[in-house]
């Protein structure tokens, strides 16, 4: 006796599963959900890191060439041109002090006034801050507020 085994054949079904429309929505929620929570602290150290830059600028470089122009000529400059381009007054100029005049992290020029409003016998420096209005409370300034 002879048994034949048939040998039956057996497709395997492609199964296609595609995501839902609730699994997209839940996807979709919980990626807005993570934006609205680190957009804002990016934004927020990027202008934390905008006002450090700006007391560097007027604390540090600008401060140190307004002194080494004040030590060689007796004064401050009446302007920041003066630190860059020797003016008609100073007699013992040695600059230039600076490469540039930089401009503040947000864009706007630097204010400088000498006499200084805020401290007589010698400059104020600031910048106007992310307003860029002059007096408002975002301004970064030279002297203690």
């Amino acid at each position: 006796m002879k048994i034949e085994i048939k040998k039956i054949a057996i497709h395997k079904t492609k199964f296609r599963r595609a995501f839902t429309l609730v699994e997209m929505l839940l996807v979709v929620t919980i990626i807005g959900i993570l934006a609205a929570l680190v957009i804002p602290r990016i934004v927020g150290v990027s202008d934390r890191s905008r006002v450090t830059a700006a007391n560097a600028d007027i604390n540090g470089g600008i401060k140190s060439a307004l002194g080494a122009y004040e030590v060689d000529n007796g004064r401050f400059p009446s302007g920041l041109q003066d630190l860059l381009v020797a003016p008609g007054n100073a007699r013992n100029w040695h600059g230039p002090y600076l490469d540039k005049i930089p401009a503040d992290p947000w864009g706007q020029p630097y204010i400088y006034y000498y006499p200084g409003k805020h401290s007589a016998n010698s400059y104020d420096l600031l910048s106007v801050g992310p307003d860029s209005k002059e007096g408002t409370d975002d301004d970064i300034v030279s002297w203690a507020k």
